[in-house]
């Protein structure tokens, strides 16, 4: 067997610390282990090398810390286009109910709760409509269908609509979408509903956006019977320039278009974009409208949700988040919101479905986060007198009114874009993954002169540790127990060797070890320890 020489058994092994210094990238552990120098030099080079350190993990502790507070900035950009999709633009009367189709029977289910009358004033507010009283053995219907009132008694659009206009090109009824809001039957344009294709434009300014002359009707609105929350004093059209992603909130968003007036609407639209938690509080997951009653047992399955959810909006929220609300309160609900449940009859609306939704608008109990990315149009109004007389007597002769009902119900509404660029707002992360790495790989740059490449040098270096001081330490106790087990196994077989008789006179070869432990043992392990010692 080949011994070692000398300069093999002087070598150090891998897990000394002072052979690891001498090698490793990171600046200032060869002068603090490393053989020779004086302990002053020694000393001086410690003290830097941990003040380094402690610096480091200071600096690297501040920037993990500011990491995890998700900071976030925005980035306010304008961007050109060469074509921009149209928004949606929603119309409603302000009149929510036309007085020539009211009938007693009407007034009798949805007077008390609509109109506030009571039952004593139906025949006085009949005449006030100029209409003829109930006749003798009225008999109300068995129900009542609120949403079919409005459908039936609200402001036709066929009657408002005088001309239309979108890009020079003729446009009618069959150009809108009948939707109903909290202001009773409106008209959307451009909604893309039921999958139609989405109006773009390639210009900006008067004359590529949308035109329209409307007939307010003003025959056609109420008498103010008593002062209400709900009473209409003002004459016109409600308008809201919304997304096709996100319903109309006319009652609250539209701006108002006065009879006599001709509005220009310029817009501009802005896209939105908000970031999710941890960085913001943004959310893409629709509200189900359908509020699901407790389930009667524990393994009942939650009621599947009929049909795709639309996009997530604000608006859709909120509305999502009321109907949910007077349905658990009330069982039913309203006309304008959306949702599965039964429309409300007129005396649940007075009774439960308003007190309700006043109540929880007073508490302000829907939290609707931001949409992680939506649509807003900025807007700018401007106004002109019309019509001039000489358009009111065209007017007079082309629709058979007179001048006076032409000045007092006929507007003409113009929405365009004023350019073909448009505005994005963005939330970014301030602070990203990349960047911390980087901030961390320069303070160990500059503070201890090391790199990932010197952290993996540390981590082999504590393999290196492991192995030979803890692994090495249960081997060493492991051979010296059997090196103590061979040398009492060995005591055994020379105390109990006996003299063999020989049976020829001849020489015999002496006998080998292994033979000796084969005659006491036949284990072929015993016989590999004894030679082996």
């Amino acid at each position: 067997m080949k011994r070692p020489s000398g300069l093999e058994e002087a070598q150090s092994p891998a897990s000394d610390i002072r052979v690891f210094a001498s090698s490793c990238s990171m600046h200032g552990l060869g002068h603090v282990f490393g053989p020779g120098g004086p302990m002053v030099r020694r000393g001086l080079w410690t003290t830097a090398v941990l003040l380094a350190l402690a610096t480091l993990l200071y600096q690297v502790a501040g920037r993990v810390r500011y990491y995890g507070e998700f900071h976030h900035e925005t980035a306010l950009e304008e961007r050109e286009s060469r074509r921009l999709t149209f928004p949606a633009v929603t119309l409603c009367n302000i009149n929510p109910l036309r007085r020539s189709r009211l009938t007693p029977n009407d007034l009798h289910w949805a007077g008390p709760a609509l109109l506030g009358l009571e039952p004593t004033e139906h025949a006085a507010y009949l005449r006030a409509l100029g209409r003829p009283p109930a006749p003798p053995g009225f008999m109300p219907s068995p129900t009542f269908d609120v949403a079919r009132l409005y459908a039936r008694a609200g402001h036709a659009l066929e009657d408002m609509l005088l001309a239309c206009r979108y890009r020079g090109w003729l446009c009618g009824p069959e150009n809108f979408t009948t939707v109903f809001t909290r202001m009773g039957q409106c008209y959307s344009f451009n909604s893309g509903a039921e999958g139609a294709e989405l109006l773009t434009t390639p210009k900006g300014g008067m004359g590529n956006g949308l035109e329209v002359l409307l007939d307010v009707q003003q025959d056609e609105y109420l008498p103010v019977w008593r002062d209400t929350e709900e009473t209409p004093f003002e004459v016109g059209i409600r308008v809201q320039i919304h997304s096709q992603e996100e319903p109309p909130l006319v009652d609250q968003l539209g701006f108002g278009a006065a009879p006599g007036y001709q509005t220009f609407v310029s817009c501009q639209k802005q896209q939105l974009s908000f970031l999710p938690p941890p960085w913001g509080d943004c959310s893409s997951v629709s509200l189900d409208p359908d509020f699901e009653p407790e389930p009667s047992g524990p393994l009942d399955p939650p009621r599947p949700s009929l049909g795709p959810s639309p996009p997530y909006s604000l608006i859709g929220c909120r509305l999502a988040c009321e109907s949910r609300y007077v349905a658990r309160k009330c069982g039913c609900r309203m006309m304008h919101m959306p949702g599965g449940a039964p429309v409300c009859s007129p005396q649940q609306y007075k009774d439960c479905a308003h007190p309700a939704l006043d109540a929880m608008l007073q508490k302000d109990a829907c939290t609707c986060p931001n949409p992680c990315a939506s649509t807003r149009y900025a807007k700018e109004l401007s106004m002109v007198r019309m019509p001039s007389r000489a358009a009111a007597r065209y007017l007079a002769r082309k629709h058979n009114r007179s001048e006076a009902y032409i000045a007092e119900n006929v507007l003409m509404l113009d929405i365009f874009f004023e350019a073909l660029n448009y505005e994005t707002v963005e939330q970014k992360k301030a602070y990203e993954m990349s960047e911390l790495l980087g901030d961390i790989g320069g303070q160990m740059g500059l503070f201890i002169g090391a790199s990932l490449l010197t952290v993996l040098e540390i981590l082999d270096y504590l393999c290196e540790v492991f192995r030979d001081r803890v692994l090495g330490y249960f081997w060493n106790r492991k051979r010296s127990q059997r090196h103590s087990s061979a040398n009492l196994l060995q005591e055994g077989l020379g105390s109990q060797r006996t003299p063999v008789p020989h049976l020829s006179l001849g020489s015999r070869p002496p006998t080998p070890p292994c033979a000796v432990t084969k005659t006491l043992s036949s284990s072929q392990r015993t016989c590999y320890l004894v030679t082996q010692l």
